[in-house]
């Protein structure tokens, strides 16, 4: 267990890089993005706020200098909702070293399309259950 586990349960603990946290303004764009998530984001919210026993999940949350759209820190779970936008190049060559960094620090990441959040929230549900029950600790 390292210092900061000892001095700050892990769900209290701060995420973000610090040396960023003000000059990428990531409290004001995680904060704004809570109040106005897309509808397959507020479908997962509802899904997943009450519904993964043993985990919270927390929305919007900085992680390092990313903005993850849910994260169970206890589980170092990440749940991310890919609209149209994830399937352009750019973007996924983005995400690809976005995903190796928080690999990095130890957290595992799920994705799913604002398709199978919609339509298939049962689903979806089950596949976060089993990765949760992997990650338990």
């Amino acid at each position: 267990m390292n210092r900061l586990e000892v001095i700050l349960p892990q769900e209290k603990a701060f995420t973000a890089d610090k040396r960023q946290y003000g000059k990428l303004n990531l409290k004001d764009r995680s904060r704004a993005m809570r109040h106005a998530p897309t509808e397959a984001e507020e479908a997962l919210w509802q899904l997943v706020r009450g519904n993964a026993p043993g985990a919270r999940f927390r929305h919007q949350h900085s992680i390092d200098q990313y903005i993850v759209d849910f994260v169970s820190l206890r589980h170092k779970l990440i749940l991310e909702v890919d609209g149209e936008g994830y399937y352009q190049p750019d973007q996924q060559d983005y995400d690809a070293g976005r995903t190796a960094l928080l690999a990095e620090l130890g957290y595992r990441l799920l994705r799913f399309s604002n398709a199978q959040v919609l339509t298939q929230p049962r689903r979806t549900v089950a596949t976060i259950k089993l990765h949760l029950t992997s990650t338990a600790q």
